[in-house]
Order: structure tokens, then C-alpha cells, then sequence
């Protein structure tokens, strides 16, 4: 494969990769990945010799591609108008980055990514499908998270009320060997059951069963996925020089600059393919973000004045070859100006996406062992789920959420103003339902802090992030400011055969991750949104604007006389 990737660096900058990469040779770095060496990271091999088989999952799948293109002609066949993917984290952001960039071919059943729990998203879902001509995706690796189950009671119920439904043949599961969900689903007698290799994670399972089954429903073509995917995984094990390994390379750069002070990965990305950020996102922090470092990975925040940015950023520009890139490369340029580092990853389609998910999960193993940590676990991700589990009793034993301190628009300005620092970042964390308004004014937020309080920021909708960000919060740097927003959640949505509901279930998980941030004695925010959540992030965002002075009354002489001019 041909090597696309263009450097703005200083000749400093230049310096610290090149000795990044002497390191990744000198420990034969490439070689022992491959040979799946556990040692390359840590001592103990567990979750380590069995988290590595994304290594080679390309060509297990690619004998698998006339059975899925098979499956997606009958699921056609059978008039499936809507796809529902109920899954969280590696099992959700993989599947939305190809929804969001290929979309449905034609004639071929929209797909629809559902990782919330918050009753307005599940509701907008709901209302948006015809439940008898709509299949529904459990997919899981561990196959028993809260969300997935709280969101098959919901669909199952509603489809066998539904005329014309046909039951269980509208549901399927994607998940590894012998686990909760694919006993459930042999139970349930599904239409089919995906059981993929047991020995990748979630975060790196996108070329696997977890991202292919949605992809070829869509249309897309899945060959010709893994044909650019195969010729990435060829060039990510050329082992010298490493500046042609397009994955360690990617990975050195990140690495020795994080440990520089750089260590917000800034990605920016054509229109057509932003959501690849959130992937990249979710793979950067659950395996980096451990042991008190990491890398701190900022997709889909406003671009600002060069100015603005601090000495904390290194800026990767995925740029599709044919999109509308033209205010983009002029924002880049002007970022270059400065001195900010800029790495340009030139992609000439869209498939060309399958690539960058090889190579970016090159890039985090081997920057994981330059960064000193195991980048296949996630130790702090069960803080969460354990406190959402007591929020949840507690509800049950007394009737109501324990109780927590919020604050008003102003006072949660006034505490971020306090708290932003150089190298922060504020991470929004938003239990709300997505909407084109709601995504503007967390973009306008965002903004502010950036350009009048020089933190980075991340923003993340829950209890998406939980699955995503959540590691990095609990476990990497100490430099994190926490912003959640709840909505009021209203009206609210019952979860068959459970004793709360949707939204009880969404304020326990927020609730339950406020209390994991301040066991870890991270500073975090909770501000209600009230009746109109997006006059209250408004509010908010005033009050971060610098205020401005009173215009002072001009004086006019008039004939012996002042007067004030209004």
C-alpha cells in the first residue's frame, strides 16, 4: 500500500518521532506484535495472548464474505426496511462510522445505531421504523450489558404487538462463544446467530462479524472493505524502516509526542467521513487511558483561531480525496502557520476507511507499549456499571435517586472558569436525546471554551461514552474537568419486566459515573438541563464569554451646552 501521510512538524517534533520509532526497532517492536509476544506489554499475559486475533481477522472474514452478502440478499428479499443495532461501544461505534459514511445502497434497509438508554433517543427510534418490516441486531461480546437487555425487552414486546410481525425471525445476535446472549437468542429461536472469534475485543472488532453484518445489510460492499483492510495489515508489518509501517509510525508519532506534553490527538475529518472520529476515539482512550497517562483523543470539536490552541495538541486530518475540503485545508493551513504539528492521512474513498481502522489499531498497540501500558484491557470501565447497579437498589428500597449536587448555569461557569488550566481538557457529558439543535449548542459550548479558556474539550452523549471515554476519565491523566448534563427525561419509557424504567435506568447510570469521577477525585460538574435543555447550555455559554464593557455615553457640545448621545 502506498504510504499517504503528510507531516507539518518542527524539526524538534521531526526529532522526537524518529526517536519513537528507534525505540519500536530496537525492541522489535512490529515482530513480537505479530508473533503475539504478551511481553511486548506486560508480563501477564491476561487479556492480552487472548485480545489479539483482530491480528488476523481480515482473513478469516474474507472466506465468510459470500455468507454475508447471502444473508443481506435475503434479509432484502424478506422487504427488511430498517436495520436497529442495539449495541454499546465497540460493538455500536464501528457500525455507526459506516452508517454515517456510506449510508444504504438502493434498495437495501436503512440501518439505525441505538446505544442509549435515554427514553427521547429510544423513542425517536421507535417512532422512526415499521416494527413488522425492521430487524433487530443484539450485538455483544460479553452478550448481558443492561442497555442491550433493557433495549431487546423493549423491541421484542413492541414487535410481537405489531400485526404482521414475524416474531423472532426479525431478530438476531452478534456475539462470542457461549455467552448469556447466544444462549438467549438459541432460546428465542433468532433468525440467525453471529458467533464471532472470542479472542478480539470489542474496540478492535470492526473488521470482524460485530461490523461486517451491519455493513453488508447496508449494501456496502464488504470484499472490497477487506481487500484495502488486507493491504494495510501488509505494510503494518514491514519492520524496517519503520517510517514505511504505516501503523507504527502512526503510532510512534502519537506516542513520543504525548509524552512531550502533546497528548490531545485532535482529529479533523471530511465531511463525509466525521464520524470516524468517534471510533477512534473509543479505540484511543479505552486502551490508552490507564495508569495515571494516556492519549486524549478530541473528535468533532470546532475549529478556532490558530491562536487559541495551546502547546498540548498534535492535529491528525483525515482527508477524502473528492469531498468538500475546501474550508477544511484552509483551517489546516492556518494551523500550520503557527507551528501546530499536523498529520494529513490522504484517503482516495471511502472504503479506504477499513484501512484506517487497521492501522489505527496498530498504531494504539504499539503506542501502548511505548506509553508503558497494556492497551487491550479497561480496569476502570466496571466502576460505572458497580455504581449503576446500588443507584439502581437504592431506587428500588426508597422510591428515588440518591441525592446529588447540581448547580445553575452560572455556577457551573463560574466553577469551569476556576478550573480550566493550560492542558485541561472539559469533557461534556450529555444524557440527553441527539438532535441537529442540541449537537449546535454543545458546538457552540465547545467553542467557547476553547477560544476564550484555551482547554481542549470532548464531548460524548451517555451512556454511549461510558463504553468509550469512560476509561480515560477514571484511569488517564489527572487533567480532566467533567461536565454532565442530564436532561429531565420526560416522557419517560417502561422497560418490560424490569421494576424501573428507561429513564431511571439512564439517571442511575449518570449518577453512578459522577460518583466513580470523585472515587478517582476528578472534578466534576452536574448541571440539570431543566424543561428547555437547549436554553440551559445557552445560558452556560454566556456566561463563559468574556463579558464586555458598557459602552461609555459619548459627549456632543452643542452651543454652550453638552449633551449625552444615547
Amino acid at each position: 500500500m502506498k504510504l499517504q501521510m503528510d507531516r507539518s512538524f518542527s524539526s524538534e517534533l521531526q526529532s522526537l518521532v524518529a526517536a519513537g520509532n528507534a525505540r519500536l526497532s530496537a525492541s522489535h517492536a512490529v515482530e513480537r506484535l505479530w508473533a503475539r509476544d504478551h511481553r511486548l506489554w506486560k508480563q501477564d499475559p491476561t487479556d492480552i495472548t487472548d485480545r489479539l486475533g483482530w491480528l488476523t481477522i481480515i482473513e478469516y472474514m474474507k472466506d465468510r464474505t459470500e455468507e454475508l452478502q447471502t444473508f443481506a440478499a435475503s434479509a432484502k428479499k424478506r422487504g427488511i426496511r430498517d436495520v436497529v443495532l442495539l449495541g454499546m461501544g465497540g460493538s455500536s461505534l464501528g457500525p455507526e462510522v459506516l452508517r454515517s459514511s456510506f449510508g444504504s445502497s438502493s434498495g437495501f434497509p436503512r440501518l439505525w445505531v441505538l446505544d442509549s438508554t435515554v427514553p427521547g433517543w429510544v423513542r425517536q427510534v421507535t417512532r422512526s421504523i415499521d416494527p413488522a418490516r425492521s430487524l433487530f441486531i443484539l450485538a455483544s461480546k460479553s452478550g448481558g450489558t443492561i442497555e442491550i437487555m433493557s433495549l431487546f425487552a423493549h423491541f421484542w414486546e413492541m414487535v410481537h404487538k405489531t400485526l404482521g410481525h414475524q416474531g423472532s425471525e426479525q431478530f438476531l445476535a452478534i456475539t462470542d462463544p457461549g455467552t448469556g446472549l447466544e444462549k438467549l437468542a438459541a432460546e428465542h429461536q433468532f433468525w440467525r446467530i453471529f458467533t464471532n472469534p472470542p479472542d478480539i475485543g470489542g474496540r478492535y472488532s470492526v473488521l470482524s462479524y460485530f461490523g461486517l453484518v451491519p455493513a453488508a445489510l447496508m449494501g456496502v460492499d464488504v470484499i472490497r472493505l477487506l481487500m484495502r483492510a488486507t493491504a494495510m495489515a501488509q505494510a503494518c508489518q514491514i519492520q524496517r524502516p519503520l517510517g514505511q509501517n504505516p501503523g507504527a509510525d502512526l503510532g510512534a508519532t502519537m506516542a513520543s509526542l504525548a509524552q512531550a506534553g502533546r497528548n490531545k490527538i485532535t482529529l479533523i475529518a471530511s465531511p463525509q467521513i466525521t464520524a470516524f472520529g468517534l471510533w477512534a476515539e473509543q479505540l484511543l482512550a479505552e486502551s490508552t487511558g490507564k495508569e495515571g497517562t494516556g492519549l486524549i483523543p478530541v473528535a468533532n470539536e470546532p475549529i478556532v483561531s490558530p491562536t487559541a490552541y495551546g502547546t498540548d495538541r498534535l492535529f491528525v486530518y483525515l482527508r477524502l480525496k473528492g469531498d468538500q475540503n475546501n474550508q477544511l485545508d484552509r483551517q489546516i493551513a492556518g494551523l500550520a502557520r503557527q507551528g501546530h504539528p499536523i498529520l494529513t492521512l490522504m484517503l482516495q474513498d471511502r472504503y479506504d476507511l477499513a484501512a484506517e481502522f487497521f492501522r489505527w489499531e496498530v498504531a494504539t498497540a504499539l503506542a501502548g507499549h511505548l506509553l508503558g501500558i497494556h492497551p487491550f484491557d479497561q480496569p476502570n470501565v466496571q466502576e460505572s456499571k458497580d455504581n449503576t447497579a446500588r443507584v439502581l437498589e437504592t431506587v428500588q428500597s426508597t422510591g428515588r435517586l440518591p441525592k446529588q449536587a447540581t448547580a445553575t448555569p452560572a455556577q457551573a461557569a463560574a466553577q469551569l472558569k476556576r478550573q480550566c488550566r493550560p492542558g485541561a481538557y472539559v469533557a461534556i457529558l450529555a444524557y440527553t436525546t441527539p438532535s441537529s439543535k442540541m449537537e449546535q449548542a454543545i458546538r457552540s459550548l465547545r467553542r467557547a471554551l476553547v477560544s476564550h479558556h484555551h482547554v481542549t474539550t470532548t464531548a460524548g452523549y451517555g451512556p454511549r461514552y461510558l463504553h468509550s471515554t469512560g476509561q480515560l476519565h477514571k484511569g488517564g491523566p489527572r487533567v480532566g474537568i467533567f461536565l454532565q448534563l442530564v436532561d429531565q427525561m420526560i416522557p419517560d419509557l417502561n422497560i418490560p419486566g424490569k421494576p424501573f424504567t428507561f429513564r431511571t435506568l439512564a439517571q442511575a447510570q449518570a449518577a453512578g459515573d459522577i460518583q466513580a469521577l470523585q472515587a478517582h477525585d476528578q472534578q466534576a460538574i452536574l448541571l440539570p438541563l431543566g424543561k428547555n435543555p437547549i436554553a440551559t447550555i445557552q445560558a452556560l455559554t454566556k456566561f463563559l464569554a468574556p463579558r464586555t464593557l458598557a459602552r461609555r455615553p459619548t459627549i456632543r457640545r452643542t452651543k454652550g451646552r453638552r449633551t449625552r448621545k444615547k
